[in-house]
């Protein structure tokens, strides 16, 4: 956040300077859990909102690698959780993931958008993901 700015004026600001989106089409509705990033150190306070038409976005270089626009459907599909075994100082870790076009959705990511489905009653309903090779 910049200066006196509040959570939804610095995640707006972040998202024009990123994405393009801009603030005025934007009609928040509300926050989801704060969750802290270890590796950062900064806590993340996710916002949920909607626009009334599909928005013209462009990835700020250097800052996004990529845009990813996903239908609530596959965001959703149980079919797309996957697990992977990652080894961390000496240790086997299952690291849990959603798989979206080519790439995977985890840490932070995951868990906002899993509380955001849940939020939305979408939640899928994984049993045990698979393993992926």
């Amino acid at each position: 956040m910049d200066g006196e700015e509040t959570i939804s004026e610095a995640a707006l600001r972040e998202a024009k300077e990123e994405i393009g989106l801009q603030p005025h089409e934007v009609r928040l509705l509300g926050c989801l859990s704060p969750l802290h990033i270890p590796v950062s150190g900064f806590i993340l306070h996710p916002l949920v909102g909607i626009l009334d038409g599909r928005p013209r976005l462009a990835r700020q270089t250097g800052e996004v690698a990529r845009i990813l626009e996903v239908s609530l459907e596959d965001l959703a599909d149980p079919a797309r959780l996957k697990v992977e075994t990652w080894r961390l100082g000496g240790r086997d870790y299952l690291v849990p993931f959603i798989r979206l076009r080519g790439e995977k959705l985890w840490g932070a990511t995951a868990m906002v958008l899993s509380e955001f489905l849940t939020l939305a009653g979408r939640a899928p309903d994984p049993g045990m993901p698979e393993e992926e090779a």
